[in-house]
């Protein structure tokens, strides 16, 4: 898929946010994410609003013929349609009608541009949400296939209504924090006594391939929990991978390097979800992208080619003053790995 004979949907030397964003105004902030990142905006998530806008509720309003309802855990699968539910789809339709007149109001109706939706991955989403009787979703086989199954046909539907509404070209991410402990076998159960196994990499795999393969767009797979599993997502079916910058070790390396040699994308969180205590300049924050290729062997050229730029996470707990501050570092840095990346130079 492109938008153009000359520019792919999915390309690196550019700048994205990665989901959440601080407030309750969908039209501010659709405003104000259009505005800023010009090539790759994305629809918002506003968790300040409550139940059914965080990235776990929303998902309710995503999912075929499945539906949540809430508890004093968080969420769990509904027999039926509840107030959960309608909440979760009364403001996705919200959000998606302040996206759409954000996007006319720039003048980019029917461009073809490209546009980011984001909805939380099967494995995180069968982690995070319980059966009825309390246990998570991830300890029932079936209900686990028939989520993803839910999940892979909703996305395809948003996507598509999303690329409908806009004449835009549409990339998904799918957000997978907790793909780390659903491997790992670190989650806790409902007791001391209840454990949550490991689920064996091929498992795994196969149920978040069944999500990516049900996408006509491009899929970037994004995780912001430390230690993301970086050997296990280069076996995806995923275009792109996205993390933070600052989780990945030296033992990490040749990981991340394979991600490249495998022809993936990476979306590198660089720009702190937290101000930092000395406002940071578009070069301190690019330094360690640069520092990475450079240790790795690949060509400067590649941060144009094949990296994108984001905050680490989302910034729906951040100011508003600095959420705005961390697009325009990202889109900075982009811009100069876009331009002249061998030109960068950095004091040792």
């Amino acid at each position: 898929m492109r938008v153009s004979d000359e520019q792919p949907i999915l390309r690196g030397g550019i700048a994205t946010g990665v989901g959440s964003w601080p407030g309750v105004d969908p039209r501010e902030a659709a405003a104000t994410i259009v505005g800023e990142l010009s090539d790759l905006p994305h629809l918002v998530e506003l968790p300040g609003r409550g139940t059914g806008s965080d990235m776990i509720g929303r998902s309710s309003a995503l999912l075929i013929d499945l539906r949540f309802d809430t508890t004093t855990r968080g969420y769990r699968l509904a027999p039926r349609p509840g107030s959960v539910s309608r909440r979760a789809h009364d403001l996705l339709r919200t959000d998606l009608d302040a996206l759409e007149e954000a996007w006319e109001t720039a003048g980019l109706g029917d461009s073809g541009r490209a546009i980011k939706v984001q909805a939380t991955g099967p494995l995180t989403l069968a982690a995070q949400v319980e059966l009825s009787g309390g246990h998570r979703i991830l300890t029932d086989s079936g209900a686990v296939r028939d989520l993803s199954e839910s999940l892979a046909e909703g996305v395809s539907r948003h996507a598509a209504e999303v690329a409908r509404r806009l004449g835009a070209n549409v990339v998904v991410q799918l957000d997978e924090p907790s793909l780390t402990d659903v491997l790992n076998g670190s989650l806790k159960g409902t007791s001391l006594l209840d454990t949550v196994p490991a689920l064996p990499g091929p498992e795994a795999l196969h149920i978040l391939d069944t999500v990516i393969a049900a996408q006509s767009a491009p899929v970037l797979v994004h995780s912001c929990a430390g230690a993301p599993p970086l050997e296990f997502l280069r076996g995806s079916a995923a275009a792109a991978i996205g993390f933070d910058l600052a989780t990945i070790a030296t033992s990490d390396l040749d990981a991340v390097g394979e991600l490249l040699d495998g022809g993936k994308f990476l979306a590198l969180g660089l720009v702190p979800t937290k101000a930092p205590a000395t406002p940071p300049t578009w070069r301190a924050v690019a330094e360690p992208a640069v520092r990475l290729i450079d240790r790795l062997g690949f060509r400067r050229r590649t941060l144009a080619e094949r990296i994108l730029i984001s905050p680490a996470c989302g910034l729906s707990t951040a100011p508003l003053s600095w959420a705005r501050r961390s697009l325009s570092l990202a889109t900075d840095v982009a811009r100069a790995f876009g331009e002249e990346p061998e030109e960068l130079s950095f004091a040792d």
